[in-house]
């Protein structure tokens, strides 16, 4: 007769409870998983898929009963871990929204607004077909896969245990999140200074022609170079893109192996 102890039963609890509060935390983060548009149960599944592929090859967890207040706090643990990892490449697309609005505010689309199936709120239209680029880009460069692979690996540098993540991890995070920021303003600085030069040059031509109505020449042309210089820089955006979503690859290696710093 097969006979199954409290303990056993907690251990088997834990090898799948722990693991998977990490996976679920950073598939409900991370770009791409995240997508407010793929109902929640597709998410979960997804999740569950991705918890029994990786499950079986990590090392047995600390004998904790998942329902003590010890294994609530290693439970919350896991949790942070996963969220912190799917925030760090949350960041990088992040920065991509915000030279999103700000190319469009320049080029005078900011109150051209559509719904954002990513956030399931409102962003700018240019700042929406960025974000799909990117994220189109991110899947060809198989980017998912690579965040899985940190993922896997960071059950190896932070395995699941009662330690509690060091300091220096979140400050790791909250220095990573200037990108959005810093990477932003860089992603759109060329199309911002053609823009600046097309200002210019409108206001010396009103300078020179005051009987010219700038709002009804000005915001034809301002258009008209924004969309240039886009259709421009649309070929250099993979290169680019691929650099700024390596760079979140390191992040989120840099930020598990802060954490299992001790």
């Amino acid at each position: 007769m097969l006979t199954l102890t409290s303990a056993q039963l907690d251990a088997w609890i834990a090898a799948l409870v722990f693991p998977l509060a990490r996976i679920l935390a950073l598939t409900a983060t991370a770009p791409v998983f995240a997508n407010a548009g793929v109902p929640r149960r597709i998410r979960l599944l997804v999740g569950l898929a991705i918890g029994i592929a990786v499950i079986p090859s990590l090392a047995p967890p600390p004998a904790i009963a998942p329902a003590s207040g010890a294994g609530l706090l290693v439970l919350a643990q896991q949790i942070v871990i996963g969220v912190a990892m799917g925030l760090t490449m949350r960041a990088v697309f992040a920065a991509i929204d915000v030279a999103g609005e700000l190319i469009g505010l320049q080029m005078g689309l900011s109150f051209a607004v559509f719904f954002d199936p990513q956030s399931a709120g409102e962003s700018g239209a240019l700042a929406e077909f960025l974000a799909l680029l990117a994220a189109l880009i991110f899947l060809a460069l198989n980017g998912h896969l690579m965040v899985l692979a940190g993922l896997s690996a960071s059950f190896d540098l932070l395995p699941v245990g009662p330690e509690q993540a060091p300091l220096p991890a979140f400050e790791l995070l909250v220095r990573w999140a200037a990108v959005i920021f810093t990477a932003g303003v860089l992603l759109s600085l060329p199309l911002i200074a053609a823009l600046l030069v097309t200002n210019i040059a409108l206001g010396v031509l009103t300078r020179a022609a005051p009987q010219l109505n700038l709002f009804a020449v000005g915001f034809p042309v301002t258009m008209a170079v924004g969309f240039g210089a886009l259709l421009l820089a649309l070929p250099l955006a993979a290169p680019v893109l691929e650099t700024l979503f390596g760079q979140g690859l390191d992040a989120m290696q840099a930020l598990v192996r802060a954490a299992a710093s001790r």
